[in-house]
């Protein structure tokens, strides 16, 4: 029966009803039969080698930014605005259908205006902790990835939903407490103590942001698995550069916390 559909009669060369085959030898077969399928970069693919690249070119554009940042000494105010417009461009790139490469690095410049901003802040009144801060991120992050490569951490059902829950209780808990200290209630409830809530939500913070880790490793590994697009790396990259934007916020916080008092 002739094919109704003229695109695929015109791609099989559906002459008379029958398929079409066009003779070849047996050179030609067995090498065609021989050749190794087709990779992920051939097939336009997202791979692993893509996410780390982007990844790595996201962190270097928001280091650079943050350099100038931290050299030009930009404002406390500056770095507010930029933080925002990173979180609208954020909500932008998460709910987009399509991946926003353009979008994605604007958001790492805004990031790394803030980050370098605010590390300057923090590093005038406790010298060194910048550098504390990075080392505990980095190592927060090597001790993640390798406990998940072992398989010791997995981003199951159950685990997704406690994190989630957690993730909701520290959002509520962080906002009263900074409503609090703005109206000047019990100074926040501890929010900048050791003894109080400030310890707490900053530890959380840590915790919290490095099992996120564990999820972010999972998208990945799912999104390759399931052969998503190549363009998808750069919301890959995105994820993770969000994650560990924030832990090492909520490290500085913490360490500034316990050098506090």
């Amino acid at each position: 029966m002739r094919s109704s559909n003229p695109v695929l009669g015109r791609a099989f060369g559906n002459k008379r009803g029958y398929a079409a085959f066009e003779p070849r030898s047996t050179d030609a077969l067995e090498t065609m039969y021989s050749a190794p399928s087709a990779s992920p970069l051939q097939t336009g693919r997202m791979t692993m080698d893509d996410v780390v690249a982007r990844t790595g070119f996201l962190f270097a554009i928001l280091v650079a930014v943050g350099a100038a940042a931290w050299r030009f000494e930009v404002g406390f105010g500056v770095a507010m605005i930029a933080l925002l417009g990173a979180l609208g461009l954020s909500l932008v790139i998460s709910f987009s259908k399509t991946a926003r490469p353009t979008l994605v690095v604007i958001y790492a410049a805004l990031e790394g205006l803030a980050i370098g901003a605010i590390s300057r802040f923090y590093n005038d009144v406790y010298p060194g902790i910048v550098s504390q801060a990075v080392i505990g991120t980095l190592a927060a992050f090597v001790g993640v990835l390798t406990l998940y490569r072992s398989g010791k951490l997995r981003a199951t059902p159950q685990f997704t939903r406690i994190l989630m829950g957690a993730l909701i209780g520290y959002l509520v808990l962080g906002v009263a407490s900074f409503i609090a200290a703005l109206l000047g209630v019990g100074s926040g409830f501890g929010f900048y103590g050791v003894s109080g809530i400030g310890l707490l939500l900053a530890a959380g913070g840590v915790v919290l942001a490095s099992l996120f880790l564990v999820l972010d490793f999972n998208q990945i590994e799912e999104g390759i698995r399931q052969g998503v697009s190549e363009q998808e790396s750069w919301r890959a990259a995105f994820g993770l550069m969000v994650t560990i934007v924030w832990l090492y916020l909520e490290i500085l916080r913490l360490l500034a916390i316990l050098r506090r008092d």
